[in-house]
């Protein structure tokens, strides 16, 4: 693992040094945490606390970011994980069938059903009685739902290599559209890295061997587009956040609970069902609101002590502890530490 952080981090520093002499950078995003460029197709994660090359998602139930280096492996355990749990649903059902085919008997009127121990010779070697039958239905229970959800994720997880995205690359092509549709620009944004074949972005991810193709900083792209179409949208869709962003004014002092229990039953209630964080508020603490709910609210709040490095602390708070200010735009007063144009 050392060795392999080690290559990549030396794969990084050349590849970003040869880009500066270009004058490429301007169009790379800069990583405050990480303190370095970041790759293109790259993001930030916030539970592992690094950049991750054409990242994915955050899986918590791998405790790792599914990315570049791992998309396969990933892909491949949302499909064995089903066809085990489909294994294990046979298995339960025959187990029950078996067990209870001697000890059930149906009339017209009534049934009835016997769990006693099998009257039968030779006797089984563990007994199937009420107990065992309401574990083995409560575990054909959970192997039907995991089935079902983990499979939806599998189909989920190929449409996307099919085009050769991510989900995170997903999410921006919409936004793209969105912004475009909103302002009306005319213009036409093309992914740039899907192939136009199934087969050819199938084979960007699964190889033979099991290691991708490439080094996860280049990337082939389609003709008419370059390796920072994408992260130039990018860009474009962080300044048109900034713009269309609201700021505000904390009224009330929040904790930063996911379901805080003084905010009103709404709030309680209607928290947002995701992993991105809250963050404690302190009365006439600023926030710049870049999205929102009927109860809650999402945004970034500035910490402009010298030891904080003027970090921004993003997440949700409630709306009811929030009143907006007088100023309702970023433009109107402009952000201290905000990234300059390059």
């Amino acid at each position: 693992m050392i060795k392999r952080l080690v290559i990549t981090t030396f794969l990084l520093v050349e590849y970003f040094s040869g880009q500066e002499k270009s004058q490429d950078c301007m169009y790379l995003q800069y990583c405050k945490v990480c303190q370095s460029y970041k790759a293109p197709r790259s993001h930030h994660c916030r539970k592992c606390n690094r950049c991750v090359m054409k990242m994915d998602h955050h899986c918590p139930w791998i405790n790792n970011c599914c990315g570049y280096q791992n998309h396969a492996s990933f892909t491949l355990f949302l499909l064995l994980a089903p066809l085990g749990c489909i294994h294990a649903s046979f298995i339960f059902v025959m187990t029950m069938y078996t067990q209870l085919y001697n000890r059930i008997s149906f009339g017209w009127s009534s049934v009835k059903i016997d769990m006693s121990a099998a009257k039968r010779d030779p006797r089984p070697i563990i007994p199937f009685g009420l107990s065992a039958f309401a574990a083995s239905l409560f575990a054909l229970g959970l192997a039907l739902g995991t089935t079902i959800a983990v499979g939806m994720l599998f189909i989920i997880q190929m449409k996307v290599i099919l085009t050769n995205k991510t989900s995170i690359e997903s999410w921006i092509e919409e936004k793209a559209k969105d912004r475009i549709q909103y302002y009306q620009t005319g213009e036409t944004f093309i992914f740039p890295y899907d192939m136009g074949s199934k087969w050819k972005n199938f084979k960007q991810v699964f190889t033979w061997s099991g290691i991708p193709e490439g080094d996860g900083l280049d990337w082939p792209v389609r003709d008419g587009c370059h390796q920072y179409s994408l992260t130039i949208e990018q860009l474009k869709q962080k300044a048109d956040k900034r713009v269309r962003s609201v700021r505000y004014r904390a009224v009330e002092d929040y904790s930063g609970v996911c379901c805080p229990v003084t905010k009103g039953v709404k709030t309680f209630f209607t928290t947002p069902c995701t992993e991105e964080p809250r963050i404690s508020l302190s009365k006439g603490d600023l926030i710049l609101a870049t999205r929102g709910l009927k109860h809650w609210m999402y945004g970034e709040k500035n910490l402009d002590s010298a030891a904080d490095g003027g970090v921004r602390e993003r997440g949700w708070f409630p709306r009811k502890c929030v009143e907006k200010c007088q100023y309702d735009s970023e433009t109107d007063q402009p952000v201290d530490g905000e990234k300059k144009n390059r």
